[in-house]
């Protein structure tokens, strides 16, 4: 187990401004120590007369939330507040579900193993770091929970890690318990390498095509479904083995091929990143020959083309807010892409892609009101319930219900309202970011003004 405080670094500007010379490490001594603890258990924690927005059965005014060891145990109107509980008092605050970002990369010290165009064995939760601090700035975006995707360099790319946002414990302690397991499918351009510089000398990777794309697709698992053949064959073999006979040899075992085949008996959940309409119906095609469904498309910008073929299949769809024009293959992205698909019928979320969107992702989640017309319900859920749908986790977070874990984000106003900002985030009902604590800005500065100053007339000052 680690300390009980987790260390912050001091901003480039406060270390920029100390002289350089012998009494540096006298002045370093005297800047406060940022540090955040790591909270206790909650326990019995009660948020009292708070607006809450439930995501799942509308919103309740001045109402409270009694969370029970990590769990949610009562919501509503008039409830009593039980006899020690820690109180936060909700008085003038939203209260949302915790949000849920789709498509991460934060925390990874790695993401994309481009060498080869199949990489399934390849795991994110190998390479997570706990301490990277656009986690903590998420947290204080209200962020609770994140779906950490390999890169796009593959067409079949490596396997993801579904978290929770618990800053300050050990890393093994951000993975998600129970939380499906997923993989990374690609697209387009990146699969393809086209939109960057040919180094001379260097083989191109195949595929280089749209249909060399599809032909790798299929083709891997066509090899999956000869090895899942292999194995129960195996299996049967060692069932049926009669007392005297020689036990059989088992295959190879190969674990690019197991993820594959975890994904034909439905045990792994495909998010494929996409753009372009026609290789959006192509992959939904391949799916369905081999038997599997495609959990999320990513991006999926001209998803409003074919929004009844993507709802008729069962997918969800991931999109940007309004990020269009950086990479030819976005040309036909539009605002309303979300508005519309969700209109047909898709499970519909947004997501980040980027350290800087996804601690504003509320801000994000309300373009779609604006760009489409989305109820606020339908917003809110983009952000929440539907992406804890799209990754396999709706009975465990993504609304505020009895039972589920208490991952909540308080608010000082309406999370769509632009001067809104995040004052807590709870994670199992863990205070795991309050504004009021926080190494912010704010109370960076006011450290400051306390501190002694430094002596400028010391010896080996400059």
């Amino acid at each position: 187990m680690r300390s009980s405080l987790f260390i912050l670094p001091l901003t480039a500007g406060v270390l920029a401004a100390q002289t350089p010379g012998t009494a540096d490490t006298t002045r370093r001594a005297a800047l406060p120590v940022l540090s955040v603890a790591v909270p206790p258990a909650g326990t019995l924690v009660a948020v009292t007369n708070a607006t809450i927005i439930t995501a799942s059965h509308g919103t309740i005014e001045h109402g409270t939330i009694i969370i029970r060891n990590g769990k949610i145990a009562a919501v509503g109107k008039d409830l009593a507040v039980p006899a020690g509980a820690q109180v936060i008092d909700g008085t003038g605050k939203f209260v949302m579900p915790g949000i849920i970002d789709e498509h991460s990369h934060s925390s990874g010290e790695a993401i994309n193993e481009g060498t080869r165009s199949v990489t399934a064995q390849v795991r994110m939760q190998d390479v997570l770091r706990e301490d990277a601090i656009g986690l903590y700035r998420e947290l204080a975006g209200g962020v609770t929970t994140l779906n950490i995707l390999h890169g796009s360099a593959n067409t079949i790319g490596g396997q993801n890690a579904v978290v929770k946002i618990r800053w300050g414990l050990p890393v093994d302690s951000m993975l998600f318990a129970g939380a499906p397991p997923g993989i990374k499918f690609a697209l387009g351009e990146n699969v393809r390498q086209t939109n960057g510089p040919q180094i001379p000398g260097r083989p191109q990777r195949y595929p280089r095509t749209r249909m060399g794309v599809e032909e790798l697709l299929r083709e891997s698992f066509t090899r999956a479904r000869e090895y899942q053949a292999e194995w129960k064959a195996y299996d049967e073999s060692k069932r049926s083995l009669k007392k005297g006979e020689a036990e059989p040899i088992p295959p190879r075992r190969d674990l690019q091929l197991d993820a594959l085949v975890e994904v034909l008996e439905g045990k792994r959940l495909v998010h494929a990143h996409s753009y372009r309409s026609d290789e959006i119906l192509m992959l939904l095609k391949v799916a369905k020959d081999f038997g599997f469904r495609i959990a999320s498309l990513q991006h999926v910008l001209e998803g409003y083309k074919v929004a009844d073929e993507i709802a008729a299949a069962g997918t969800g769809a991931s999109t940007f807010a309004d990020n269009w024009a950086y990479k030819l293959e976005a040309f036909d992205a539009v605002p309303f892409n979300a508005a519309l698909m969700a209109e047909r019928g898709v499970n519909v979320t947004i997501n980040s892609d980027s350290d800087e969107r996804a601690r504003r992702l509320y801000q994000e989640a309300a373009k779609a009101m604006k760009y489409g017309g989305a109820s606020e319900e339908t917003a809110i859920r983009m952000i929440t319930l539907n992406a804890a749908t799209q990754l396999g986790i709706e009975k465990m977070t993504g609304s505020i219900d009895v039972g589920k874990d208490a991952d909540l984000a308080i608010f000082n106003g309406h999370p769509f309202a632009p001067a809104s900002r995040v004052e807590m985030t709870l994670i199992d009902g863990r205070v795991f970011f309050d504004r009021n604590k926080a190494p912010t800005l704010e109370n960076l500065i006011e450290q400051l003004k306390h501190r002694p100053r430094a002596n400028t007339t010391s010896e080996g000052a400059q």
